[in-house]
């Protein structure tokens, strides 16, 4: 059922004016048919809902003729109600708009139905199409409609109460049961609050049961734990009643109950599953579909899963028949009984074992088990013979147990070794190694069998390939598994094979953005289709879409290809004609993720030029701020709504500015959150609420609704975590006191807390905290990883004692297990316990502890004398070795850096992805690769260059101008990323020159394809440059320009920058500027920029269309697109 103001009113419009040749009464009434005569009577009391609802009932039993709006007219003008099309057409949109954005209000419509007005509501949720609006040329895809509708925040809300509160007293159970799963699936579960589940219908009929139960199960994943409790709670308190059962030593649970309770069955009881039937659990275990229940059960804990084992080896299924261990999804994870386990029985455990990667916790025990199985497997066999069939345990073979494999052991298991995932970087590099040993010359039918090893096949090796078998793996399955550096080691490769423009038609979209601009200027002419299914650099896009739109009269044409939107500059959108930008801005809004603000703001000044009363809301927000007051109270609704659709952060860079806007979201929201329907309204604009508000404008009916949606946002501020964190203390009380299933609500929010405040968590939920922080991304706060850490050392064991040969406390030095689960934890590692931690768990853990961010200098220096202890001195380091330390390479000294061997650009590139090098450091790994790989500066490739990476950084201006113009123009766009001093950006631009002119030349392709590299401009260049390119500039370069320098820019090239480049500016730049550049700077930021624009009218803004005048295909906010094409049977066009 379609709630937007245009459908509504649309179809009433389409039957009052179908076969009406003027608006004149005619001069004989006839009789109207009751159900007609009510819908009038409702249009005459202003239920326009209502008045929908009894057409559509019309409509199901009754063929359309043309008398019948005759009629109607008839009718409401003989009651003293001189409708005219244009004043109902009005009144009705005013009314079922404020139902689309007062959610409240349309749930009190429905309430107000009476019982077949709301059947008719509940049963147009369930049909498709209304095939008796087909005739005489009506087609209604009802489908369409209603998910329009249902996307609209608020809507589903309304509609789940509405159908929870009365569809059971006027259709089927099982009817209801399919109302209350769509909605709950189109709410991403989030209506399933707790005292929400607990309202959900008892007594049902077993179809109608059993089908809300399978809906529960599929949202299970979706559904906080407290929520869980309650569905739970639901589901056993309907299957206790029907099984009758009051003996408490004899289960309710029986195989049919089992399957219901579905993903639920996690929420038994231990008691109560020990007490299941062993026939039950037998019968159970013998259904169809108990393998795909149990390969869903992510969450089950180890004790719950023993249970479960224990009563399916009670039955009669034998636990050493491979048939069981099929029919046993994750429960197989927590198999216990190797006693007397042969290696075929290991093996076949171990291939099942492959969906343990699913589960959310007890890592640590697979872990384990998996290798005790591959112990098992190999005990009798060698690892070369057996490699194939230990599934993907294998990522747990050392450097050393792969290093001595037979290059034919891995030819013989590559089945396996490509699928399997989980491999370090490490690993790869050696099988990559034994799998090509014996092939001088890759060949495309082996390089097409390695899946995920590809990654370690060397460049060099790649560039020395056949053009057609590069051709073949680029275009391959496998080519997804290349590294930047492999991508361009092919490109090269194609490049250097003949003319250019024939290796660019062939790249494939994935690697397109990868086509330097300097090869795309050379070629003569684009295919607008071939470009459809590229990926495009914004350079790229600036570049195609400008030729493009030369070689035609029909530039629309190109709006809708690919990604060449990202092209389109504010010179083409002011170019276009007011019909031309309204027909076509849906090209616009489909793609707004590729859009920059600098894009989305010449957008809004456009549409508020050619058609401000049918702007979509959200644009107001890139406009100067003043354009704020300009929404009405009567306009909040869409306002929010279309705001809390988008990225406010990508809309509004600047803080001040996103400030205002937020202070007239919160003006719109009255200053508080009421209650969820708010909530739903907000989208993501919840993310923003300033800490005062989180903290006292959220009401408590609001709060748990708001909670959620908290959760998901990417940045909160200190002053908003500390506003959560003080409700949750309000709302939860103190950690102490909270149980399970409020833990694991909570989720990130856990990092809010204190030390002292997680403590207790620690000790009573210590499965929970770990499995949060290993879910947990960024930067954690000390005292959460400190309480991690705590958790995983209290439960571990620990026998005190000294080594008196080490000095190391045993009971202090780091487990396997114990780095395993700790993951960004292991940062509470004191350095001397890193020193002393086994040669084992060093060589199983050294990548993921390279991975840790947060490690001091003395503790990455630990973790290097460790390598040296188990792997000698950096001399003796092979590639694999160097690639495996990650962060750990920093604590490398210039000397330790010039032993490595770094012949391989593969290597320098792995090196060259932290940025924390010194100079020195990056000197030292510089000289190196030269020295190792043979290479002279004037001899690097175009790929050499990308795996080179920051170390170019270290290059000096003599290094610099030995690089060859053929290769620097391939990877321009890549060394502009790099943020190298402003000398070395000088050299850099030198050669830029050489390719594409001198700065009097460039265009905005040129400079955004510069990036950095446009910072080395002299005064004299920045001067000069046109006021339309500001907006090119990269964000980077901005931020890179010397303050001395960036204060040439005159006052009308920095309120040329745009939003996005004027959001980039430092404090050192802005303290360098004059009062008329500020100011410059504050109109680019505030979205004014340079144009001449008219000043927003104080009552201006988004309001309803008049009802002419409105320009030709002027977009409605509250139009269906679906919709519009019905208005060509209409006298005068309503969208």
């Amino acid at each position: 059922m379609s709630l937007a103001p245009k459908a509504f009113s649309l179809l009433l419009l389409l039957f009052l004016s179908h076969g009406v040749a003027s608006w004149s009464v005619p001069s004989s009434r006839q009789d109207l048919h009751p159900l007609l005569q009510n819908m009038a009577e409702e249009i005459m009391e202003g239920r326009y809902l209502n008045a929908f609802l009894d057409l559509l009932r019309f409509l199901s039993a009754h063929a359309w003729t043309a008398d019948l709006p005759h009629q109607v007219l008839a009718y409401l003008n003989s009651h003293s109600a001189p409708f005219t099309m244009s004043s109902l057409q009005a009144t009705m949109e005013g009314h079922l708009e404020q139902l689309l954005y007062q959610p409240q209000r349309l749930l009190g419509d429905l309430r107000a139905t009476d019982a077949q007005q709301f059947r008719t509501a509940m049963k147009s949720l369930l049909e498709d199409k209304l095939d008796h609006l087909d005739s005489n040329n009506l087609g209604i895809d009802w489908g369409e409609i209603r998910e329009q509708a249902l996307g609209s925040p608020g809507v589903s809300r309304s509609l789940f109460v509405a159908t929870l509160e009365r569809c059971f007293q006027v259709l089927s159970p099982l009817e209801c049961a399919e109302v209350l799963g769509r909605l709950l699936r189109g709410s991403s579960a989030s209506f399933l609050q707790p005292d929400v589940a607990r309202t959900l219908p008892t007594g049902l009929r077993e179809d109608a049961f059993k089908n809300l139960s399978a809906v529960l199960g599929e949202l299970y994943d979706r559904t906080p734990a407290l929520a869980q409790r309650a569905c739970y709670s639901w589901i056993t308190g309907a299957l206790r009643t029907s099984t009758g059962t009051v003996d408490d030593s004899v289960s309710w649970v029986s195989a049919e109950n089992l399957w219901i309770l579905g993903r639920y069955m996690v929420h038994l009881p231990l008691e109560e599953i020990r007490r299941i039937s062993p026939v039950e659990m037998g019968l159970f275990i013998s259904y169809d579909n108990a393998t795909k229940q149990l390969d869903a059960i992510y969450d089950v804990t180890a004790e719950l899963a023993q249970a479960f084992l224990e009563r399916i080896g009670s039955s009669s299924f034998d636990m050493r028949n491979t048939s069981t261990i099929h029919r046993l999804g994750l429960l197989v994870c927590f198999y216990d009984d190797l006693e007397l386990l042969d290696a075929a029985w290991a093996r076949v455990l171990l291939h099942q074992m492959v969906k343990c990667g699913r589960l959310r916790g007890s890592r640590v025990a697979v872990q384990q088990l998996k290798a005790d199985l591959l112990h098992i497997a190999t005990e009798n066999q060698t690892l070369n013979e057996t490699l194939g069939s230990l599934s993907d345990a294998i990522v747990g073979l050392s450097h050393r147990q792969l290093e001595s494999l037979s290059p034919g052991a891995v030819h013989r298991a590559i089945a396996t070794l490509n699928q399997v995932s989980g491999w370090a970087r490490g690993q790869i590099i050696i099988l990559a190694a034994k799998y090509l040993a014996q092939e001088q010359v890759p060949s495309f039918h082996n390089i097409s069998q390695m899946g995920v090893l590809l990654a370690g096949v060397g460049t060099q090796a790649l560039h020395s390939m056949e053009h057609r078998d590069l051709a073949q793996v680029l275009r391959s399955v496998v080519s997804q598994h290349l590294s930047p550096v492999q991508k361009h080691g092919i490109l090269s490769k194609l490049a250097e094979l003949g003319d250019p423009a024939s290796g660019i038609a062939q790249v494939p979209g994935p690697f397109f953005k990868e086509v330097s601009l300097f090869d795309l200027r050379r070629e003569p002419q684009f295919n607008a289709t071939s470009l459809k299914d590229k990926e495009l650099r914004r350079s790229q896009a600036l570049f195609l879409y400008d030729q493009l739109s030369k070689t035609t009269d029909m530039p629309e044409q190109f709006l809708s290809v690919g990604q060449l939107v990202k092209g389109v500059t504010c010179s083409h959108i002011d170019a276009m004609s007011a019909d031309f930008f309204l027909a076509h801005f849906q090209h616009f809004e489909n793609n707004l993720p590729w859009l920059s603000p600098n894009q989305v703001n010449c957008l809004a000044w456009k549409y508020w030029e050619v058609s401000r009363s049918s702007m979509p809301p959200f644009l107001l927000a890139t406009l100067p701020a003043r354009f704020l007051a300009s929404v009405p109270a009567s306009r909040c609704g869409p306002f929010l709504v279309t705001l809390g659709k988008s990225c406010l952060d990508c809309l509004v860079l600047d803080s001040h500015k996103r400030n205002l806007v937020l202070r007239k979201v919160q003006e719109c929201l009255g200053g508080s959150v009421a209650d969820e329907y708010a909530v739903d309204i907000m989208g993501s604009l919840l993310c923003h609420l300033p800490g005062p508000v989180i903290e006292s404008g959220i009401s408590p009916r609001a709060w748990a609704f708001a909670l959620h949606g908290l959760q998901g946002c990417p940045g909160l501020s200190p002053e908003q975590k500390a506003a959560v964190r003080h409700r949750l203390l309000e709302q939860c009380g103190p950690p102490q006191n909270w149980t399970a299933e409020v833990t694991k609500d909570l989720g990130p929010f856990l990092a809010l807390f204190s030390g002292d405040e997680l403590h207790s968590i620690a000790l009573k939920f210590p499965d929970i905290l770990q499995q949060t922080a290993s879910m947990m991304a960024g930067t954690l706060p000390p005292a959460f990883l400190w309480a991690v850490f705590e958790s995983v050392r209290n439960s571990s064991d620990r026998t005190p004692s000294l080594d008196t040969v080490s000095g190391c406390h045993r009971d202090a030095v780091p487990s396997s297990n114990a780095i395993f689960t700790l993951a960004e934890a292991n940062v509470c590692w004191k350095p001397e316990e890193l020193l002393c931690m086994d040669e084992d768990t060093f060589l199983r853990h050294v990548e993921l502890l390279g991975t840790i961010r947060a490690f001091s200098h003395p503790q990455l220096m630990a973790l290097k004398e460790k390598a040296i202890q188990v792997w000698d001195a950096p001399a003796h380091w092979r590639e694999h070795h160097i690639v495996a330390l990650g962060r750990t390479a920093l604590a490398l000294s210039q000397s330790e850096l010039a032993q490595l061997d770094l012949s391989s650009v593969d290597t320098v590139a792995s090196l060259g992805q932290q940025t924390e090098w010194t100079p020195g450091q990056a000197r030292s790994i510089l000289k190196a690769f030269l020295e190792d790989s043979g290479c002279g500066i004037q001899d690097l490739k175009s790929f050499h260059l990308v795996g080179l990476g920051t170390i170019l950084c270290a290059m000096n201006s003599t290094e610099i101008s030995l690089i060859k113009i053929s290769e620097f123009s391939m990877v321009v766009a890549t060394i502009g990323t790099l943020l190298c001093s402003s000398s070395v950006l000088a050299e850099f631009k030198t050669k830029a020159e050489v390719v594409f002119g001198g700065p009097d030349e460039w265009t905005s392709s040129v400079l955004q394809e510069l990036g950095t590299i446009a910072a080395a401009l002299s005064k004299e260049e920045l001067r000069g440059l046109q006021e339309d390119l500001m907006p090119y500039f990269q964000p980077s370069a901005i931020r890179s320009l010397p303050a001395e320098l960036f204060q040439e820019l005159s006052p009308a090239q920095i309120a040329a920058l745009g939003p996005e480049n004027a959001a980039a500016v430092t404090p050192a730049q802005r303290r360098r500027l004059g009062a008329p550049q500020l100011q410059s700077l504050e109109r680019a930021l505030d979205g004014a920029g340079i144009r001449g624009r008219p000043e927003a009218p104080a009552s201006a803004g988004p309001g309803r269309p008049p009802p002419s005048g409105v320009p030709p295909g002027a977009r409605s906010p509250w139009c269906l697109r679906l919709a519009c094409p019905l208005l060509l049977l209409m006298a005068e066009p309503w969208c």
